[in-house]
C-alpha cells in the first residue's frame, strides 16, 4: 500500500473530529447568557388621611311633619240664617285677628233685646214702688204699731222679691245682648281657613261647625328622637323647662324643585315617651311660617320636612370616611416603617357619610381608607395620602 495514502486515511477523521469539536465549542460560545434576577415582593398601594382632633357640634337629625300651632272648629253658639260671609271664609283664605267671618241673622236676638229690656223697665217700676210701700209700712207702725214689728208688716219679703225679679230682668237682658253678639262669629286668632260647610242662607243650628281654621303665627313640627340622642342634646327636660335654652333647628325640604331651608328652635318636649317606638318628641315651632322672602319660601302645613338640631360641642374627636372602618370598629393604620397596622377603635356615633371616633387614635395617624382586599398585620403598603374631599 502507498504510504501516502495509509497517511491520508488517519488524518481525514482526526480532521473531521477537530472541524466537528471546533462547531460545537463555537454554538455553546455563541449561547446567550441567562441573567438570574430575584423575585421582588408585590406591594400594595392604600390611600391614608391623616387623622387630626377637632372640636365638633354633634348636631342631631330627624324629621317631621309641618303643623299649626292650633287648629280649632268654628262652631255657631246660636241657631239662624247666615246673613254675611267674609270673602276670606274660603279654604285657604287669610284672615286677621277678631276679624268678623260669618253673620247670622241678628232681628230674633234683636226682638228679644226689646223685650227684655220692658221687662227689666217693668221690673225696676215694681222694686220703685215696694220701696215705697215699705217706707210707708215702716211710718205707720211708729205711729200706731207696738212692740216689734214682724217682716211682713214692714213689707221686707215683697221688698226682696221685687229685687231679685230686678235682678232676673237684669240677667234676661245681658242674655239677650249675649245672644245677639253671638251672631258674629270673629276669628279668635290670626290663621287661614283650613275648610268651610256653611254658606251664606244656609241656616245653621245652634252647636253647628261652620268652618275649620288654624292659627298661622307659628307652625310647629313634632320631631322624634331616640334615647341614645339625648347624649348629644342639652335639653332642660326637668322642672326649669319653662326658664332653660332649647337648641335651635333648622329644617329643610324640597319645595319648588329647589332645597328650601327655615330657621326654627324647640320649645317644649312632650310629657312621655311614645309606647310604640319608645322615642321622644320634641316640638319645634316656626314664627310667621307664612312670611315669604327672596331666600325663604312659605313654610306650607303638611309639608315633610327634615330636621337639625344643634348639638353639644365636643373637643378631641376625630372624623373619618365609613369606609376606614370595619363591622368591627376596627380601622387600618400605616406606621413610620409603611407597615399595616390594625386596631380598635371606640366609635362615638355613626352619620350619614362620616364616624366620629371618640378613643383609639393619636393626632398625626395614617388611617387606610381605600379597599384592601386582605389585610395583613405588619405587612408591607405604599401609603399615598389622600385629600379629605377624595378620602369621602
Amino acid at each position: 500500500m502507498n504510504p501516502q495514502a495509509l497517511d491520508l486515511k488517519v488524518l481525514l477523521p482526526i480532521l473531521v473530529l477537530l472541524a466537528a469539536a471546533g462547531a460545537a465549542w463555537a454554538i455553546i460560545a455563541a449561547k446567550p447568557q441567562t441573567v438570574q434576577q430575584s423575585a421582588e415582593p408585590n406591594i400594595p398601594k392604600v390611600n391614608v388621611v391623616r387623622a387630626e382632633p377637632q372640636s365638633l357640634r354633634l348636631n342631631v337629625m330627624s324629621q317631621g311633619v309641618v303643623a299649626p300651632r292650633e287648629t280649632i272648629d268654628l262652631v255657631s253658639e246660636v241657631g239662624g240664617k247666615v246673613a254675611q260671609v267674609h270673602p276670606a271664609m274660603v279654604a285657604g283664605g287669610f284672615f286677621a285677628a277678631n276679624e268678623l267671618l260669618l253673620t247670622i241673622d241678628p232681628r230674633d236676638y234683636d226682638y228679644a233685646i226689646v223685650a227684655a229690656e220692658a221687662q227689666l223697665a217693668e221690673a225696676q217700676r215694681v222694686l220703685i214702688n215696694e220701696q215705697a210701700q215699705v217706707e210707708q209700712a215702716h211710718s205707720e207702725w211708729q205711729a200706731l204699731g207696738e212692740g216689734e214689728p214682724t217682716a211682713l208688716a214692714l213689707r221686707k219679703p215683697q221688698l226682696a222679691e221685687a229685687q231679685a225679679k230686678l235682678k232676673a230682668a237684669e240677667a234676661d237682658l245681658a242674655k239677650a245682648k249675649l245672644n245677639r253678639s253671638r251672631c258674629e262669629l270673629r276669628s279668635p286668632f290670626a290663621g287661614r281657613v283650613l275648610s268651610k260647610q256653611a254658606g251664606l242662607g244656609q241656616y245653621v243650628p245652634s252647636g253647628a261647625v261652620v268652618a275649620r281654621i288654624y292659627a298661622s303665627d307659628i307652625a310647629e313640627i313634632r320631631l322624634p328622637i331616640s334615647t341614645e340622642q339625648l347624649a348629644f342634646l342639652e335639653l332642660p327636660l326637668g322642672q326649669n323647662a319653662k326658664t332653660g335654652r332649647w337648641p335651635a333647628v333648622t329644617l329643610s325640604a324640597e319645595l319648588a324643585g329647589k332645597p328650601q331651608r327655615w330657621q326654627g328652635r324647640i320649645v317644649r318636649s312632650e310629657a312621655a315617651l311614645d309606647d310604640n317606638s319608645g322615642q321622644l318628641y320634641l316640638v319645634a315651632q316656626v314664627a310667621e311660617p307664612f312670611r315669604e322672602t327672596s331666600d325663604r319660601p312659605p313654610l306650607l302645613s303638611g309639608l315633610f320636612v327634615q330636621a337639625e338640631i344643634e348639638g353639644v360641642r365636643r373637643d378631641g374627636l376625630f372624623t373619618l370616611p365609613r369606609t376606614a372602618l370595619n363591622g368591627l370598629q376596627q380601622a387600618k393604620l400605616v406606621d413610620a416603617e409603611q407597615r399595616l397596622e390594625i386596631r380598635q377603635l371606640q366609635v362615638l356615633r355613626h352619620d350619614a357619610e362620616r364616624v366620629i371616633v371618640k378613643a383609639g387614635l393619636n393626632p398625626g395617624d395614617r388611617v387606610v381608607v381605600s379597599e384592601l382586599p386582605v389585610p395583613v398585620a405588619g405587612m408591607k403598603v405604599n401609603a399615598v395620602e389622600a385629600q379629605p374631599e377624595a378620602a369621602q
